[in-house]
């Protein structure tokens, strides 16, 4: 089986970390929770940083971890970015990457010093110490000196904790390009939903210590009995294609192949055929049994409910539906699904209740670029 596999359990006195999870073999996934759900004890443990007895990881069927066998973390082929870049302070950009590659004999190198360079756009800074350096461009410099060790795995604990927003909007561009265009798989914690919505393919939700759900970002997102979709952002993410531009009303056609449909979005300037991805609150999504003419909510799509459940507040329900045609949604599971926030008392007066077939209004639709 390939991909990383974890069995785990840590035990201190006053938290225990037990974990039985599969990460897949590409892409990211991000690793979601409150602060001291155990996150990091995780990664640690999966790099080796932590010990937890008669624990298993394997990487692609190589055992880095079991009852008999212990590889220390310089013998697992991975890269770890903290939150704390921790450059050598002594060594310029160029110097510090390095460090990273001389571990690695030539004949095993995965990762060229030049792409990881290029990857990370750090090439007129090699020159410069760490002083010298913004807080987003260290953070670059770690993330290269990360893949100048050729792993086979990338760890990155919280990497834009640390950064100011102004940061944060300079470093995502890059950890994006690093989604695209590394054929390994990423582990990314963080407990801030915009950046799993930028960046995750798969998502692990942590409490207390243990997983409490793992799977695709949108289904994930999209299930009623997990706290993350009470959240008041709560949302799904769906990938879409750019399949039109109306330059009159400066707004950009982005067909979602999955369900298929097509949202409307404002345009951004993307070029058609560029992938993208869009976020749909479940706030901005109303509900209708029947198409709307006089109007402004230009997205209306057809749908079926799925599930309805008890929002917070005991005003207000959540209700997933599944768009797609009659070929694609309903109950075979396919489509994509849709978060609706609304008042019990319109639930009620919709008639609501799985199996409804209605239309889902989009009001607004954020074009995570």
């Amino acid at each position: 089986m390939g991909g990383l596999q974890v069995r785990l359990r840590l035990e201190r006195p006053d938290f225990t970390l037990d974990v039985d999870l599969n990460v897949p073999g590409r892409g990211v996934t991000a690793l979601f929770g409150r602060s001291g759900c155990g996150k990091t004890s995780l990664l640690r443990c999966i790099a080796g940083l932590e010990r937890a007895p008669g624990g298993r990881v394997t990487l692609n069927d190589e055992i880095w971890q079991n009852a008999a066998r212990w590889l220390p973390t310089h013998r697992r082929a991975l890269g770890y970015v903290f939150q704390e870049p921790s450059l050598f302070a002594h060594l310029s950009v160029h110097g510090n990457i390095g460090y990273g590659m001389r571990r690695v004999p030539a004949a095993q190198r995965r990762v060229a010093l030049e792409r990881a360079i290029a990857l990370l756009g750090i090439g007129p800074l090699l020159d410069r110490r760490p002083a010298r350096l913004s807080g987003g461009e260290r953070q670059r410099v770690a993330i290269a000196r990360a893949l100048a060790t050729s792993p086979r795995l990338l760890l990155m604990d919280e990497p834009l904790a640390a950064l100011d927003a102004a940061r944060k909007a300079e470093l995502l561009p890059y950890l994006k390009a690093l989604h695209a265009e590394l054929a390994i798989p990423i582990v990314y914690v963080s407990h801030a939903l915009d950046e799993v919505a930028q960046l995750a393919d798969h998502l692990v939700l942590m409490e207390a210590g243990r997983v409490t759900a793992a799977g695709p970002l949108s289904e994930t997102l999209a299930r009623l009995d997990l706290a993350v979709a009470h959240d008041e952002n709560a949302g799904v993410v769906l990938e879409g294609v750019v399949g039109e531009r109306d330059a009159r009303w400066q707004l950009a056609r982005l067909d979602i192949p999955a369900a298929p449909c097509a949202l409307w979005a404002r345009d951004s300037g993307l070029p058609l055929g560029q992938r993208v991805r869009v976020r749909v609150l479940a706030r901005d999504v109303s509900l209708a049994c029947a198409p709307q003419t006089a109007t402004s909510i230009g997205n209306q799509l057809r749908a079926t409910v799925e599930e309805i459940a008890d929002d917070t507040h005991p005003g207000l329900a959540l209700v997933r539906v599944r768009v797609g045609d009659s070929a694609h949604g309903g109950a075979n599971g396919a489509g994509v699904p849709l978060v609706a926030r609304l008042t019990r008392r319109s639930a009620h007066a919709l008639g609501l209740a799985p199996g409804l077939a209605l239309w889902a209004q989009v009001k607004t639709v954020a074009l995570l670029e």
